[in-house]
């Protein structure tokens, strides 16, 4: 009888014994597999902000060169055409890793479009309201691009154009280049209508000199690399 409980005590020490084995062996594999996900987690991790290093070393910012920038509005009235060029320009152009442009702000002061002429300044700057509305704007949203030939791309740049406290999306085709000394050089025009931005044309002389509503805006901007 004595050799047979202490056989069924081996028994049940070897039976705890083997369920332990068991259990740790689970949780090594447990804990295995948790590393293994934490390293591919985190080689994803490594990969994803070497890829975003690089894409930001690659991309480039480019402040715009006022005295190397024109950028000329003209119109019409019932006694002769007129052109009216800004003085003051700021602007930011950006461009990614393929060289090609994803960001453009263009920032013009409308006190500073002279005309040459005091009075039509005066009045422009009436239409503008400009003590409420002291800037033009356009603030890019989209681009695409079409390569013409090595050094010349046709670009249509998307954007919202801002004038007169009113903002409105438009569409400008451009052509874009970067330039022997590694400026950004953007050339284009768009045509716009004052009464679109809630403007009134400007009239002088009484009312006897009318400006038509019709403009066109023709720029010639370097930003510098």
């Amino acid at each position: 009888m004595l050799k047979k409980k202490t056989s069924n005590r081996i028994t049940v020490k070897s039976q705890i014994k083997f369920e332990q084995k068991i259990k740790n062996h689970q949780y090594l594999n447990s804990k295995t597999m948790t590393i293994k996900q934490f390293s591919k987690y985190y080689m994803g991790l490594c990969v994803s902000i070497m890829l975003f290093i690089t894409s930001t070393i690659n991309a480039q910012n480019f402040g715009i060169i006022p005295l190397g920038s024109i950028i000329n509005v003209h119109g019409t009235s019932n006694v002769h055409d007129w052109d009216m060029k800004p003085t003051k320009i700021t602007g930011d152009l950006g461009l990614n890793s393929s060289k090609q442009i994803n960001a453009l702000l263009i920032k013009l002061d409308v006190k500073s479009l002279k005309s040459g002429n005091g009075i039509m300044d005066g009045k422009t700057y009436d239409a503008f309201e400009y003590k409420k509305n002291p800037n033009i704007t356009f603030q890019l949203t989209e681009a695409s691009q079409v390569k013409l030939i090595d050094s010349d791309a046709e670009i249509t740049l998307t954007g919202n154009l801002t004038m007169a406290g009113q903002t409105k999306k438009i569409s400008i085709k451009t052509i874009g280049k970067i330039t022997k000394t590694g400026d950004y050089q953007l050339k284009g025009s768009v045509p716009l209508k004052m009464t679109d931005y809630g403007m009134k044309p400007p009239t002088a002389m009484f009312g006897t000199m009318k400006t038509g509503d019709a403009v066109t805006v023709k720029f010639d901007v370097t930003f510098k690399g």
